[in-house]
Formats: C-alpha cells, structure tokens, sequence
C-alpha cells in the first residue's frame, strides 16, 4: 500500500458511483486517457477486472463491490476533515443546478425552494426538468442531473436516496360538488360518481392501484398524465381526483376544490430527494443536497409560505 495513489481511490470510487470513464473524468477535470491509464494501474493493484463494459456502463465485479464500501468510507473522512464541504459559499459564489421535479415537484415544492433561495444564496439559479422515474438514474448517474425529488423508492449503488417527508392520499373534489357534501367521501358515493386519475412518468401508481382494487377503474372519466391540471379539471366538473394530502392543501389554497377522506387507508408515501454519493458531489452539489433536504425536509402549510413563495 505505500505505492498506492490515494487519487486512484478517488477515481475507483467515481467509477463505482457514476458507471461512466466519461463522466468521472469530467467531475476529476482528467482527460479520459487519464482515466483509462489509472483503471488500469487500479486492475494490476488489486490483481481483478474491478469493472465490465455492458450496455449500462460499467458494471462492478465482486472484488470491485467489496472494495467500495471502505475506500468510499475513507474518502467521506478525509474529505470532512479538510473540510471541503465548505468550499462553497451561497451568499457570495454563483451556481446553477439543474433539478428534475413532477409536476407536482413544481407546484408544491418548487416555490418552498425558491423562497428561500433568494435570501440566503442570491446568485444561485435553477433548471428544472420533467422528472421521467426510468430515466432520472441514468441523467444523474451522466451529470445531466445534480438531484431528482420522486415518490418512488429507487435502489442503486450509484445513487443515495434521502426522504423528506411522507404523506398519505386524499380525494378532492370542487367546493361547491352538487353531491359530495361533507369532510369524506363513502365508498359507495366513489363507485357512483365519476373519477378523475393522474399516471404517468413521476411515478406516482397508487391512486389507479387503490381504485382497481376497489373495483372503480370503469368509474374513471379522465386519465391524464399531470396532477398540475385537476384543479382546473375539477372547478367545472363534479369529478372526484384522488391526489397526494400535500398537493390537495397547495391547490385548495388557490382553486376552488377542498380535499375530502377517502374511505379507505391508502399506504403512505415519502418523498426523497436522489443525489450522487457524497463523494462524487462538488462542493456546490454538497451544498445543494443540503439545503433542499433542509428546506424540503418537512411539509409546510401553504398559509406559512411566505409572500414571496406565492404562486
């Protein structure tokens, strides 16, 4: 180990983390050559192919996962210790990071960020993309993306996932539904009414699931792709919408609908923030993750929003 090169560690381990020599050499700042050079000083080191060319990347071997967990744990130490997390300064330094966020990422959610952005790191800028749940792994894994929000619970070596908070399902329907009257909603009022649904690439199944258990798929009138639009889907139509709580409070705080219970539990969900591994993150990156789980990490009344925050 005295001949070993503590940045082969370095590289080791963002080869493991992003699957890609392209992508470790642009966060290393090395040319691909580089790269190639030091995974093969890396391959004779520790005497195994460490990782394979497939149509995914490149994909670790057993020794290359045995490996991982302690050079990535001395990286994380090493780093904190000579305190590059704080190389990053948001009241003074300019960045700009692209997120992917649902539609209802960037209702609920995205006004929150921004709110408190503003005051506290006024050079920073985002760019928001349409979170597609197939696809986001692979944008952050190749550096399209710095962090994705998803309800679904994604699992790769190549990405940590950090929950902010979970919340269960309501119905909701227009203020004045000429029918549906109190705080709730029976079981019978759903199989007689007609049903508005939302499915599509943010990820969110249960609401189609709930109801095809139940037997209300045939009620459903309207299958569409975005929970952004029921509001206004739902102001001039008695339909019923099944929607996260969080999203029911954000738009009864600006339409005319008003959530009512379901009647029938519905498996909570949490919402989590996907990141690289620290080690992989810039310092920038580092402050992002921290602040968006800081801001993110709790629901927050739509009353509590500051003015600014309005949308």
């Amino acid at each position: 180990m005295r001949t070993f090169d503590l940045n082969l560690a370095r590289i080791f381990v963002l080869l493991y983390e992003t699957g890609s020599a392209t992508v470790t050499a642009e966060t290393l700042h090395l040319t691909q050559p580089t790269i190639s050079y030091s995974l093969g000083k890396l391959r004779r080191h520790f005497d195994d192919e460490l990782f394979r060319r497939t149509g995914r990347g490149l994909t670790p071997t057993a020794g290359a996962r045995r490996l991982y967990e302690p050079l990535q744990r001395a990286l994380s130490e090493i780093d904190e210790a000579i305190g590059q997390s704080d190389d990053f300064d948001p009241a003074t330094m300019a960045g700009r990071f692209t997120l992917a966020l649902s539609d209802l990422g960037e209702t609920t959610l995205l006004p929150r960020l921004l709110a408190v952005a503003r005051g506290r790191a006024p050079r920073v800028s985002f760019t928001v993309r349409p979170l597609d749940v197939d696809e986001a792994e692979q944008q952050l894994r190749h550096g399209d993306l710095d962090v994705f929000v998803a309800t679904p619970v994604l699992t790769s070596h190549r990405t940590v996932r950090i929950p902010l908070f979970r919340e269960r399902y309501v119905g909701m329907v227009a203020v004045d539904h000429p029918r549906i009257r109190g705080e709730a909603v029976t079981l019978g009022e759903l199989a007689s009414e007609h049903l508005a649904t939302v499915f599509g690439p943010s990820g969110h199944e249960v609401p189609r699931a709930v109801l095809a258990g139940h037997g209300l798929l045939d009620r459903v009138a309207v299958d569409a792709t975005r929970f952004s639009m029921l509001p206004y889907l739902l102001e001039q139509t008695d339909l019923i919408a099944v929607v996260p709580e969080y999203a029911g409070e954000v738009f009864s705080a600006s339409h005319r609908v008003r959530p009512v219970r379901l009647p029938f539990e519905t498996e909570p969900i949490e919402v989590a923030l996907y990141a690289r591994h620290e080690s992989s993150r810039s310092p920038s990156q580092r402050w992002l993750v921290s602040f968006m789980s800081e801001v993110l990490g709790e629901r927050v009344s739509p009353a509590q929003l500051p003015p600014s925050a309005a949308w």
